[in-house]
């Protein structure tokens, strides 16, 4: 991990050596910002030289790096960006990351980087904003794909256990800690499914070292945002194709909810990855991968 702070992109070998992708050389990629209001600004990763063709949103507590290998796998200009409040982007003053908020702050960055993208892919928190943007922005949501979430995810969550609802206890730990390991050795509690090097890899990217040398996580704690019921609204009213994929070992869509996503937007399509978890982007990044192909345009 040395010399991390200099150079983000330095692990990409190991998430491409991880699932077998053969390694050609450091992929073009940089850290762009966008203006979105309020002196806030909103960080990304911009992969390619080309316009992006595909956008992703991570899920609650993530950052734009949790979709390295699928990126590194589809190959193609992508913009991943790193939600308020998560990652290198400003934290809000009212600390409300809510899917509504969240999807106002990317309109802009949308416009400014992926005016023209083919799809918008969004995981859990991330999948929640994708409803909302395309709702309010459908010029910019041309297809979109929402990985394990629906609008009723709230109501799943008070049943689950905590090895159900996985790495997402981690927003319940302690504000700091005393070494990276301490993180790491948490995270793989939560996540024992997953390589180690995985999840060290993840925690680096998800932490940062304070300047009295404690480690803190990379993300603000997000208040109570409200119900997200009435973006069964939004899924009704989207104009743009609707894709939704589940973990196939994940208790936050229920057999129900996707039930009703189908009746709200009968032309949607449904997928079940076996075996993976709430974080699908982690678990079998190959085989979303190759969701997503089947989901963009033919070229």
């Amino acid at each position: 991990m040395t010399g991390y702070e200099d150079n983000e992109f330095a692990l990409l070998r190991e998430n491409a050596d991880e699932v077998g992708l053969p390694w050609t050389g450091p992929p073009a990629v940089r850290r762009v910002s966008t203006e979105v209001g309020g002196g806030q600004r909103v960080s990304a990763l911009l992969w390619g030289e080309e316009p992006p063709r595909v956008v992703f949103l991570h899920g609650g507590a993530q950052n734009a790096h949790t979709w390295d290998t699928v990126v590194l796998a589809l190959g193609l200009p992508a913009l991943a960006i790193d939600l308020p409040g998560h990652g290198h982007s400003d934290w809000r003053p009212d600390h409300d990351y809510g899917a509504r908020r969240s999807a106002e702050a990317i309109v802009a960055v949308l416009r400014a980087w992926a005016p023209a993208a083919d799809a918008v892919v969004g995981m859990s928190l991330g999948g929640l904003t994708t409803i909302r943007l395309a709702a309010i922005a459908p010029d910019l949501v041309r297809r979109a794909v929402i990985i394990d979430v629906t609008p009723s995810v709230l109501l799943r969550r008070p049943s689950m256990s905590r090895a159900e609802r996985g790495t997402t206890t981690l927003t319940e730990s302690a504000l700091t800690f005393a070494t990276f390991d301490e993180i790491v050795e948490l995270t793989a509690a939560a996540a024992p499914h997953r390589p180690l090097s995985n999840i060290r890899r993840g925690v680096r990217h998800n932490t940062r070292r304070r300047p009295d040398g404690r480690w803190e996580w990379r993300y603000d704690r997000q208040l109570d945002s409200g119900e997200s019921a009435p973006l069964w609204d939004d899924v009704a009213a989207a104009a743009a194709p609707l894709t939704l994929i589940r973990g196939g070992a994940s208790a936050f869509v229920a057999d129900e909810d996707a039930e009703e996503f189908l009746r709200r937007s009968p032309s949607a399509r449904v997928h079940v990855v076996p075996g993976s978890g709430h974080s699908v982007q982690s678990d079998a990044p190959l085989a979303l991968t190759a969701l997503l192909r089947d989901a963009l345009p033919r070229d």
